[in-house]
Parts: C-alpha cells; sequence; structure tokens
C-alpha cells in the first residue's frame, strides 16, 4: 500500500508541477464547448443570396418582401439586390453567394393570368446542405406571395421555381473529402513534424544538433522539409482513396491535379510552420499530444468542412479569415467540385503562402538552439 501511495503521490505532483498540463486540461473542454457549440447550430443562418428582380409588378414586389421578412426574422439569409443577371450568376460561381434568384419581366402577368409563372434560382450546389436548405427557404416565400394576411380563401394555381443546379450533383459524401484531406494534413504535421523534434528533445537525441555549426534556420528548415515531404505524400493518399470511395472521378485533367498538388503542399508548409513555432520549444511529447486535440478542434470545425462558414456568428466568422485550413477548404472545393482553376482560388493561394512565411520566419526566430 506505502509503495501504491508513493507511485500515486509521484504522479499528482508531476501533474501539478507542468501548468501547460494543467491549463490545458480544464480549458481544452471549455473551448470544445464553445467552438463545437457555434459551429454546428442546427440552423443554417446568413446563407448569402443574390436577388433580380426584372419585373416591377406587385407580385415581384412580395417576393422581395417576403425575402426581407425571411432575413429579418429567422435570417436564414442575406439578401443582395443586384441589377445585372450575369453578375448575380457569376457572383455565385465566385464563391461570393450560395445561390441568385432571377424574377423574370413578366412574372407579376403570369401570376395574375394563372400561365405557370416561373422564377430562375441558381444554385451552388457544392455545398449539398446550405443548397437545400436556401431550396426550401425561398421556394416557401415564393409560393406564400398571393397571401397578403390571413389566407379566407383557397390558394390559387401554384408558382413554379425553377432550380438550376450549376454543377454537377455532389453529395454530402463527396462534400466531406476536402476536409479529410486537411485533417490527414493536420495529423501529420503533429507526427511527422513538431512531435519528432519534441521527442527528440525528450530522449536527449536533440543534443547532437548543438554539437554541429548548424544555424537555427538549417534545423527548423530541414525539419520542415523532411516532415513536408512525408506529409504531402500521406495527404495525396489519404485524397486518391477518398475519391475511390465517394465515387469522384479522377478524369479532370492535368491542370486540376497540378491545381491541388499546389494547394496541398502550401496548406502542409503553413500547418507545419505554424506547429514548429507553437511547439516547437515543448519539453515534453504529452504537451505535443495534449494540444493536437485542442488545435484540431479550433482550427478544423471552423473551417468550413463539415459547415458552412456564413453561418458562424461574427467572431467565429472573424476567425475562419485568419484560418489557414478555411483558405484551404474553400481552395480544394472550388478544385475539386467547380473545375475552379488557380486564378479563381489566386486569394486562398496567397493567404497559404504569406500566412507560411510569416509563420517559418517566427519559427526560426524563437527557434532555441541551446539546452
Amino acid at each position: 500500500m506505502i509503495k501504491l501511495l508513493a507511485v500515486i503521490e509521484r504522479d499528482i505532483k508531476k501533474f501539478w508541477r507542468n501548468p501547460v498540463v494543467i491549463m490545458i486540461s480544464f480549458v481544452m473542454p471549455l473551448l470544445y464547448l464553445v467552438i463545437l457549440g457555434n459551429s454546428f447550430q442546427g440552423k443554417f443562418k446568413g446563407l448569402p443570396v443574390a436577388v433580380v428582380n426584372r419585373d416591377s409588378g406587385t407580385y415581384s414586389n412580395r417576393v422581395i418582401e417576403n425575402l426581407r421578412a425571411l432575413e429579418a426574422g429567422p435570417k436564414t439569409i442575406s439578401m443582395f439586390q443586384l441589377n445585372d443577371e450575369g453578375r448575380a450568376v457569376e457572383g455565385v460561381r465566385d464563391g461570393r453567394y450560395k445561390a441568385a434568384l432571377i424574377i423574370p419581366p413578366d412574372f407579376s402577368k403570369r401570376v395574375v393570368l394563372d400561365k405557370k409563372p416561373e422564377v430562375g434560382l441558381f444554385i451552388d450546389n457544392t455545398d449539398n446542405i446550405s443548397a437545400e436548405t436556401i431550396r426550401n427557404a425561398v421556394g416557401g416565400t415564393i409560393n406564400f406571395i398571393r397571401q397578403q394576411y390571413v389566407p379566407v380563401r383557397e390558394r390559387p394555381g401554384e408558382i413554379f421555381t425553377r432550380n438550376i443546379d450549376l454543377y454537377s450533383m455532389v453529395d454530402y459524401y463527396q462534400s466531406l473529402v476536402p476536409g479529410v484531406v486537411i485533417m490527414a494534413i493536420f495529423l501529420g504535421t503533429m507526427t511527422a513534424g513538431v512531435f519528432n523534434l519534441v521527442m527528440d528533445k525528450f530522449l536527449g537525441i536533440n543534443e547532437s544538433y548543438l554539437l554541429t555549426p548548424l544555424s537555427r534556420g538549417t534545423i527548423v528548415t530541414g525539419l520542415i522539409i523532411s516532415g513536408l515531404t512525408i506529409t504531402t505524400v500521406t495527404a495525396l493518399t489519404v485524397f486518391g482513396v477518398s475519391m475511390l470511395i465517394t465515387g469522384i472521378p479522377f478524369s479532370r485533367g492535368l491542370d486540376q491535379g497540378i491545381s491541388i498538388l499546389i494547394v496541398v503542399i502550401l496548406t502542409t508548409l503553413a500547418l507545419l510552420s505554424m506547429m514548429f513555432l507553437f511547439l516547437g520549444r515543448a519539453g515534453h511529447p504529452r504537451v505535443v499530444g495534449l494540444f493536437s486535440g485542442f488545435m484540431n478542434v479550433i482550427f478544423f470545425f471552423p473551417s468550413g468542412a463539415v459547415y458552412p462558414v456564413e453561418s458562424f456568428p461574427n467572431w467565429l466568422k472573424a476567425f475562419s479569415k485568419i484560418n489557414p485550413e478555411a483558405y484551404a477548404v474553400h481552395a480544394l472545393k472550388s478544385i475539386l467540385f467547380k473545375n475552379a482553376g488557380l486564378m479563381i482560388v489566386f486569394g486562398d493561394i496567397m493567404f497559404l503562402l504569406g500566412f507560411t512565411t510569416l509563420m517559418m520566419v517566427l519559427a526560426i526566430v524563437t527557434f532555441k538552439r541551446t539546452l
């Protein structure tokens, strides 16, 4: 019993002497609650929808009024009124809007004459969940334009919404592939990158570096490049297997493959550099293990991999603007599902490149080349 108590006492003292582990043990569950609670809110909010009204009649105005009510009440959509149909549809293709509603010039006339009135709804269907939400929300508001107040008689003929999917069908299973690849990159940067550095330091192997004339920049860069090689191969393998499992076709051309490779390499470099900056001076691999789960939640769930960024609260939207995984997910989804070229995702690539440069410089500067 005395020996058992001694072991228990030793472990308790070791725990209390590590303030980082204590902080993570208490703070991490709370951050899980905050991040997950705001990333998966159940109801979609603030989905951007462009509206082009080519009709000045009574019923087209009621469509606008109903959409404004939807925007002000449940806040499912954020409405942007435009005058150019081409600009609205192009905005959906570029990712600025989730959908574009086009009201034709003869809409009100057809409603009055019961001549099958139609509106056009151009939807970004690569995000299947938000696309279905917009279909139901917009379709519901349009079907009630004949009712000013409480209906007292049977509703006249139905108004039709013509749905136009801009891209080939992407089911929910397939839409998760970019997120799975980012997850593989994150895990690779933890295990093949910073974890090896901390483990070498813990085992005393890192001391051999200190006996050489190698500079801090050489040591950090060499470790990042080795981690980049391993992680890139792992991520591309996961990418290929995921495409096979979900049925995404490979025959999209060499340009698409090169674009995906560039995004994967830049994302890997960005996360590797960030991990070396945050954890490069850790002295125990246990700290890396604790931080890995914490950082996975912090960066993965607000990235838009499983839930659209547009529906996040404002503070989480602000964080997604500096989250490298959010740019990586957006770029991979655009390339994989929208056949976008490098020019379309140029902003994502430039952010990842700038983020990598900043993190790598800071990692080299803060790297400790002493015991």
